[in-house]
């Protein structure tokens, strides 16, 4: 085979026939201006310690976002092997469609397509050997020794579960490891951000959570309101994740979390992944969102829970992030009031896709002083902990 796997190249015919996504060049590559001293340590602590992304979308999207609906209709999302394989990354916890898995009606989070997309992802992985499916933590490891790059396949809500929280452990079965309680809507296990009134975590899910801490299923709870998070928390047994998300004290806007959710996690053991989709992560310090906005949240949060609880979920993919944002405004948007003034970006500059995050957050790291001990647990170290705990 002359280069890496391209997804679905086993059938006769592609299942899409549009244009995607490259899964380099889409954008000008980001200039740090940094010393080469610098970029060889960021490089080598990528290189030697296990690095993982406790958030993103490693697909290949239409190169016109519009065309989405109708390439997830496909059920196939395109994995971005080569693109992958250049990104520093040991493990990536891969969210699949999610939001916008309308494969066969108009809604997401139906169980059919969810499962559909989860099966489709698995069976076109298996025909490659550069990327692997993991579901232990030992899995990681043996990525990272055999230079390979492991998903984590997780969703950001559990609605697709309805009332039987016996599909947690068929979604278990299936490969799901990480799961979240509410996306923007809520749901019957608690309410999501876009909800006027937090009624917190309900009795389902309450059940929920105890049925994941049986399994060994992560919890995340970005997308669920802060009352409903806190009280996921507090329900656990185990750590859990926080992981794309940011400080509400820097940016205040509702997808963002206050500092009561983030000091919640902490106190489980668990990670806070801080993100990078456009829009969500600026600060008032930054306002134009770029790689420092998401280092100014970094270091809040350090500041807040210590190093020890914090690492990165870029929630970035290979393609048009804002673009899709618009397509899908009416399944992805959160309510709430107008945020404060800020420059419209068509990308966010440093973290545009999955390729590039780690290599230039690495960097950013480097840059600002941390040690090689802290860098380590931040880019990997601080989630395989948390794992060791969670999983069974």
């Amino acid at each position: 085979m002359s280069g890496p796997y391209v997804a679905y190249s086993y059938l006769d015919q592609p299942p899409w026939r549009g244009e995607l996504a490259p899964e380099a060049g889409r954008v000008p590559a980001y200039q740090h201006g940094l010393p080469d001293t610098v970029i060889e340590r960021a490089e080598r602590l990528l290189r030697e310690n296990v690095t993982i992304s406790l958030h993103d979308h490693p697909v290949r999207f239409p190169a016109d976002m519009a065309d989405t609906p109708g390439y997830n209709r496909t059920g196939r999302q395109h994995t971005a092997y080569a693109g992958l394989l250049s990104s520093g990354l040991t493990a990536v916890f891969d969210n699949m469609m999610d939001g916008t898995a309308c494969v066969t009606g108009s809604a997401p989070w139906q169980w059919e397509d969810v499962v559909t997309d989860l099966g489709m992802r698995q069976a076109d992985i298996a025909q490659q050997d550069s990327v692997t499916i993991v579901r232990r933590l030992t899995d990681i490891a043996d990525a990272h020794e055999q230079g390979r790059v492991g998903l984590v396949f997780g969703l950001e809500a559990a609605t697709p579960i309805g009332n039987e929280v016996d599909k947690l452990d068929v979604l278990y079965g299936l490969g799901v490891r990480q799961i979240g309680i509410a996306y923007s809507d809520s749901n019957a296990l608690g309410s999501g951000l876009n909800e006027p009134v937090d009624g917190g975590l309900t009795l389902l899910g309450r059940r929920a959570v105890r049925r994941m801490n049986q399994l060994g299923l992560a919890i995340d709870i970005s997308h669920s309101a802060d009352q409903t998070g806190i009280d996921t928390c507090r329900a656990s047994d185990a750590p859990v994740l926080m992981t794309h998300a940011g400080a509400r004290a820097l940016w205040d806007i509702p997808r963002l979390k206050s500092d009561d959710a983030l000091r919640a996690v902490a106190d489980t053991g668990g990670v806070i992944g801080i993100s990078a989709a456009p829009h969500t992560t600026c600060s008032t310090a930054h306002p134009k969102h770029t790689i420092e906005s998401i280092i100014d949240h970094f270091n809040y949060c350090v500041e807040l829970v210590g190093i020890d609880h914090v690492a990165f979920g870029p929630d970035t993919l290979y393609g048009d992030h804002v673009g899709l944002h618009t397509t899908f405004a009416h399944l992805l948007r959160v309510g709430g009031p107008t945020p404060p003034p800020h420059e419209r970006v068509p990308y966010v500059d440093g973290l545009e896709n999955p390729s590039e995050c780690f290599h230039n957050l690495a960097a950013c790291l480097v840059r600002d002083g941390h040690s090689d001990e802290d860098i380590v647990k931040v880019l990997g170290g601080n989630i395989a902990r948390a794992l060791g705990d969670i999983w069974h």
